[in-house]
């Protein structure tokens, strides 16, 4: 009898344990974390990125059309050069011998061209006396011709020489800096098919250009005279600027991706910028300061049946503005005709039908902690943050949800995020 009595209250008791373990879960269970952040005010801007190379504006490769061996060198690298200052001579001597020899020549056929006219002349007048023959003063004459030929192959052969002579003599043809040479005293450069680089001369240093890459994808967006900004891994903490001065029509396929080659001006009053340095730009497609910002995690949030039941139970008589399919770009009110209103399942889930690109939702907290909602008309993006061109009740400070998750979950917190949990949100939102 004893040992009856003492099950019935250990029967209730374990009853009990087990009903407030349940509800216990199942309070757990329906309740979520909630991550918050704040509507700030700043810059925003819309970039399109691509890598280049950095070349010096107006660079000359520097050669040589004749053959022979280089005997002096006055010039080495990040030398400043004036234009028509000789950089090299090759030997000369051969070259001399051709310029000699062409003048021996000339003067060789000069003589020879002298006789023929003196015969010519002298034929000329017994041939109009009668005293030789046709035969012989067509002779002369063809050969005061032919050697008059030849004393201009002469003259032309001299002026070859004499050329070939002066290219010995490789000079500047700009004012600028040598930014690369590519020969020795010694060395012997041939010039039969192609001219050899010796040398490569930047005009100005201070004025680069930069040739980047852009994705046919993102190609529509730059446009000539476009700012832009860029870094190089040398200064990692120095930011460049430079304006797009030609967009090249002719592709160029990396790796199956159809790219174009934009070039950009930028000056480098500091010579950080060096010939052959890989840019990383990002082209300013669109640029606004000083408005409203929204983090893009608060714009992606899908709502709970918990949140629903939260907002229905809150809403305040003037409620939260929805976008009006009816009109592009205008608000109307959740109890608008053109609206329901109903508490189905529907009205639960993300309105999406035609609702305009620029539409955006925003859960938030009021003044008194009470979870509301907001559509806003949304503007640039970054990536990061989206700018809010209207809104009706959300201002700089709101706080607003910027992630949902189930208490039986993990989540990342941030420094500048703050958490509450809970269904009702009857409290002030911590901060």
């Amino acid at each position: 009898m004893k040992k009856k009595k003492w099950m019935i209250p250990t029967t209730v008791l374990i009853i009990g344990l087990v009903c407030l373990f349940i509800f216990s879960r199942e309070k757990n269970k329906s309740e979520s974390q909630f991550t918050y952040a704040k509507i700030t005010r700043g810059n925003v801007e819309n970039t399109v990125s691509a890598t280049g190379t950095i070349k010096a504006r107006g660079t000359v490769e520097v050669g040589t059309q004749v053959s022979g061996i280089i005997d002096h060198l006055f010039v080495d690298f990040n030398d400043d050069v004036k234009k028509n200052q000789v950089l090299a001579i090759l030997d000369t001597t051969k070259l001399a011998v051709t310029v000699r020899q062409a003048e021996s020549d000339l003067q060789r056929v000069q003589a020879q061209y002298d006789q023929s006219v003196y015969e010519y002349d002298r034929n000329s007048d017994l041939y109009t006396q009668k005293l030789i023959s046709e035969q012989d003063f067509i002779q002369s004459k063809t050969d005061k011709k032919t050697t008059e030929a030849s004393l201009k192959t002469a003259r032309i052969a001299l002026d070859k020489a004499v050329k070939e002579l002066k290219y010995a003599y490789v000079k500047s043809p700009i004012d600028g800096k040598v930014i690369y040479r590519n020969v020795e005293e010694g060395q012997t450069v041939a010039a039969s098919f192609t001219t050899p680089t010796m040398f490569t001369i930047a005009e100005d240093l201070t004025k680069m250009e930069i040739r980047a890459l852009v994705d046919e994808s993102d190609i529509g967006s730059i446009k000539v005279g476009m700012n832009a900004r860029f870094t190089v891994q040398s200064y990692p903490d120095e930011t460049f600027t430079g304006v797009v001065r030609q967009i090249w029509l002719q592709p160029e396929t990396v790796s199956n991706v159809v790219n174009y080659t934009v070039v950009l001006d930028a000056t480098n009053e500091k010579h950080f910028l060096l010939p052959g340095m890989t840019a990383t730009i990002d082209f300013l497609i669109e640029h606004k300061e000083n408005v409203l910002l929204v983090p893009n995690l608060a714009l992606k949030i899908q709502p709970t049946n918990e949140m629903m039941e939260s907002l229905r139970k809150n809403m305040p008589e003037q409620r939260p503005l929805r976008p009006d399919s009816s009109a592009t770009g205008q608000f109307a009110r959740p109890d608008s005709p053109k609206l329901s209103t109903a508490t189905d399942e529907k009205v639960q889930q993300p309105v999406t039908n035609s609702v305009p690109e620029d539409i955006g939702r925003i859960w938030f907290l009021d003044a008194d902690g009470n979870l509301q909602l907001d559509m806003i008309r949304t503007g640039i993006s970054d990536g990061k943050y989206t700018e809010i061109v209207e809104s009706r009740r959300l201002a700089e400070g709101t706080q607003i949800v910027t992630s949902v998750t189930s208490s039986g979950e993990s989540t990342n917190s941030s420094s500048n995020s703050t958490r509450q949990s809970g269904p009702g949100f009857g409290g002030p939102p911590p901060f």
